[in-house]
């Protein structure tokens, strides 16, 4: 058995304009200083990486790899979480993800597409010349306004839209293999790969390529009300990134699942800072345990209530805590009574 590495923390909720969160020289001190012994970078800011540099200078990633190291963290993966999503994007959500992309490209979705098919690529090799193994990624999404079956959807079309994204993930994944790296597709609302019915449709249209894989998060899970330790034992062999974030689900008479437009804060299901919502970590912990993730356990905060600062100074702790430094021996050495295969046939009556 392996033991997982952190506790880690994905920098993009906290980056600001501010010191120390506006570099990442500072922000690596900032994260060491809270007990973090890893960073999980997006690529979109160049304060913090510049991805097409990275992707082709191995110096400039050995230069910034002894930058954050010397300030006690290390970079456990690069996020294109927000270039990810828009790889694909249903027209309907055009004008809200343009704010995505860069200012030149807006009202262009065929320009963004293409700018945002490049990035994930240049990430894709700039992860390699880091050392690194995995990346996190959104899928993006041509069918989110179809996810309930009304009015009643045309015969084909959830066909099409997933052979439209295999279509145009294939070539980013095949860039991705030829770097070493997988591409770790968070499941999460929004996406057209949410969940893993949805996963296992798009490993079907690009032929089970063996660089697409997850970045498990147990709260979009419990927010959809699927049972999340399930989820790892059905599909561990692709889990090959973790986010440690937690969230709760408390239903009511007025509101469930779709959470009646309400905001964050009033909606059943929420996220919340790790130790206040209702996920079972040590559940979580021991599976990745059992099946021998030794990947990064890496703090998402997101919280509608608790100040983010707060909820960095105590995910360090909590994911500490819940770290499980697997044995070397069996429990039950101590009773073993070192027979041979001599000893076995006897035992089972072989020689009589």
């Amino acid at each position: 058995m392996k033991t997982l590495k952190g506790p880690a923390i994905f920098l993009a909720q906290f980056i600001a304009d501010e010191a120390p969160f506006n570099g990442i020289d500072a922000m690596a001190r900032w994260a060491a200083d809270l007990g973090f012994v890893g960073i999980q970078v997006p690529i979109g800011n160049p304060a913090f990486i510049d991805v097409a540099l990275a992707a082709q200078s191995r110096d400039y990633c050995d230069e910034l790899k002894g930058r954050v190291e010397s300030a006690g963290v290390t970079i456990t993966e690069l996020s294109t979480h927000l270039e990810g999503q828009l790889v694909a994007v249903h027209p309907d959500y055009d004008e809200l993800f343009d704010a995505f992309a860069p200012p030149e490209l807006r009202g262009d979705p065929a320009a963004r597409t293409e700018w945002a098919t490049e990035q994930v690529k240049l990430a894709a090799r700039a992860s390699a010349n880091l050392g690194l193994s995995a990346q996190a990624a959104f899928s993006g999404a041509l069918l989110w306004p179809m996810l309930y079956p009304w009015p009643q959807r045309p015969p084909g079309l959830l066909e099409q839209g997933f052979e439209e994204l295999g279509r145009r993930w294939r070539p980013i994944l095949d860039v991705f293999d030829d770097c070493g790296v997988d591409c770790c597709y968070e499941l999460h609302p929004g996406e057209d790969l949410h969940d893993g019915v949805t996963f296992e449709r798009f490993l079907e249209s690009v032929d089970g390529h063996a660089r697409a894989n997850i970045l498990y998060d147990p709260s979009h899970f419990v927010l959809q009300q699927l049972d999340y330790l399930d989820f790892i034992d059905i599909y561990h062999e692709r889990i090959r990134m973790f986010h440690v974030k937690d969230a709760e689900f408390r239903p009511t008479g007025r509101s469930g699942v779709y959470g009646g437009y309400q905001g964050w804060v009033d909606r059943p299901g929420r996220f919340r800072s790790l130790g206040d919502g209702q996920i079972d970590f040590g559940a979580i912990f021991s599976k990745l345990a059992q099946y021998d993730f030794d990947g990064w356990a890496v703090l998402e905060w997101e919280c509608a209530l608790k100040h983010q600062e707060d909820g960095a100074r105590e995910g360090a702790v909590f994911i500490e805590d819940h770290i499980i430094r697997v044995t070397d021996k069996a429990f039950d050495d101590f009773a073993s009574a070192g027979t041979d295969a001599a000893a076995n046939r006897r035992i089972l009556g072989l020689d009589r």
